[in-house]
């Protein structure tokens, strides 16, 4: 599968991802891809942020492939249940926040996080010195969600402020998963 058959569905976490951010970097190189903006990026509300998941992955007119960041994790997370059926052919999660053990009230309302398994393909990428997330708590995630697990090595929270601006690598591999969901047309 290439990413002209499909339609790239960015999931920014808390506070969105700036310009520098390799989302942001993704989805302006990207013919096919988008942003899911949230009504409050700063006050995230769970309904909401997976209402209008839900409400973009329905509009897609491709397959859907979902690439999210943090809280963008969560919230796909949580909205797969109500996803509809068939429509996303994987998700490229990356640097999950443990919210159980984070004192954030802002995002208290995404606590407890999902343990169920996703219902499409997933790639987990998670660093080693996260600082809302221990990577033995994301190889957790990974196990629950039966997503396959990359160690990024000590990628902090693999975001601009750690140095993933374009991100080559996670470019890479965003590619190889995308191969890996489908033949190339």
């Amino acid at each position: 599968m290439k990413s002209s058959d499909v339609d790239i569905l960015v999931v920014p976490g808390w506070r969105g991802s700036g310009p520098d951010h390799w989302q942001s970097r993704w989805e302006r190189a990207l013919s096919t891809a988008r942003r899911v903006d949230q009504e409050d990026i700063e006050v995230p509300d769970r309904d909401a942020w997976t209402a209008r998941l839900v409400t973009e992955v329905a509009r897609a007119t491709r397959p859907v492939l979902l690439v999210a960041h943090s809280l963008g994790v969560t919230t796909v997370v949580h909205a797969a249940p109500s996803l509809p059926k068939g429509k996303v052919v994987g998700a490229f999660l990356v640097a999950p926040p443990d919210l159980e053990a984070l004192a954030a009230p802002a995002l208290g309302a995404f606590a407890p996080v999902p343990t169920d398994p996703l219902p499409f393909p997933s790639l987990l990428v998670a660093s080693r010195n996260d600082p809302y997330c221990a990577f033995a708590r994301a190889e957790g995630f990974a196990l629950d969600w039966g997503a396959a697990l990359v160690d990024a090595g000590e990628a902090g929270h693999v975001n601009a402020e750690a140095g993933f601006g374009p991100w080559p690598e996670g470019s890479m591999r965003l590619l190889g998963f995308l191969r890996s969901l489908g033949p190339e047309s």
